[in-house]
């Protein structure tokens, strides 16, 4: 008669069940157990990281103290700005240097000019750059690679250098003194097509053979498949575009010369007399100046994030 011990593992539990036994448990995998972190290790990593969190915080307060400062002040009269000693909380909340600022001055055209700029020129810089850096992803055609060298070559030059060619053009194209001589030559970035053909060489090539199996066109592949993975870099691309075209002062200097054209970077330089400078007026029309970029970037940070590249394939 055969025993308990010579069954097989699943008879001889069955047969302890009937005869009223309870089998003892299968013993478990040492491999698969979980291993718990020691509770010192996660305390010590703890202890480890408040140094290391004190000094980020200090570093963040010395970068935010001047930007503090100067928001303080615009709140200030003009009394109380150079007065000694310095305070860094006004003694008087005034709102006068913004009031000042937006009737002194042409701040609305000006503003609608800065606006207009920066928009038309982030939208198209975007899309040229998503264009061409696909291109040079994706395609590899003969003296790819060279060209997008070219264009990484022109990074280092200084933008001194580039200048006088770049305005004899726009002069000869008959873009001076107009809003479109500062879009054009800053349509298309090499910061921007690097940034974007990095990103596209992670997309698989399995997910574009997949869509034009699928019977997809190219631009089909372009515009529904690779720019909504490219969000962050779109969304990265257009924050920086924005905040350089906002803040650009040299070129739009150069280019115009009605005031009726004039940005806001280069109205603001001219707040500022040979002798006399309106504190106020300055300092209200700079934080005034700031907010859109603020508001850019508060509103687009959420989208800079990893994308998922391998959405739709499987392995």
């Amino acid at each position: 008669m055969a025993t308990a011990a010579n069954l097989p593992p699943a008879v001889a539990g069955e047969a302890a069940i009937g005869a009223g036994q309870i089998p003892a448990a299968p013993p478990a995998d040492p491999a698969k157990t979980p291993k718990k972190k020691p509770r010192g290790n996660r305390e010590a990593r703890a202890k480890a990281s408040v140094p290391l969190t004190v000094v980020t915080w200090l570093i963040a307060a010395i970068y935010a103290f001047p930007l503090l400062w100067f928001l303080l002040s615009s709140f200030k009269p003009g009394s109380e700005l150079f007065s000694y000693p310095l305070s860094m909380i006004p003694r008087e909340w005034t709102f006068q240097g913004f009031v000042d600022a937006w009737e002194r001055v042409d701040f609305a055209q000006y503003f609608l000019n800065t606006a207009t700029v920066s928009i038309v020129t982030t939208v198209l810089t975007v899309f040229f750059s998503a264009c061409t850096g696909y291109a040079l992803a994706k395609y590899n055609n003969k003296g790819t690679r060279l060209f997008f060298v070219c264009i990484l070559a022109t990074t280092m030059l200084p933008t001194e250098v580039i200048l006088n060619p770049t305005f004899s053009v726009i002069r000869d194209l008959g873009l001076y003194n107009s809003l479109a001589g500062i879009i054009v030559p800053s349509v298309l970035t090499a910061t921007g097509v690097f940034m974007f053909r990095q990103f596209f060489l992670t997309v698989p090539d399995d997910l574009l053979h997949s869509a034009r199996i699928d019977g997809a066109s190219e631009l089909a592949i372009f515009f529904r498949i690779m720019l909504p993975l490219s969000k962050p870099i779109l969304f990265t691309l257009a924050i920086f575009s924005f905040q350089w075209r906002w803040n650009d002062y040299i070129w739009p200097l150069i280019v115009l010369n009605d005031p009726k054209w004039y940005t806001l970077q280069v109205a603001l330089r001219s707040i500022v007399g040979a002798e006399n400078i309106d504190w106020p007026v300055l300092l209200g029309a700079s934080v005034i100046s700031l907010l859109p970029l603020v508001l850019v970037f508060f509103v687009f940070q959420k989208y800079v994030l990893n994308a998922d590249v391998s959405a739709g394939l499987k392995d």
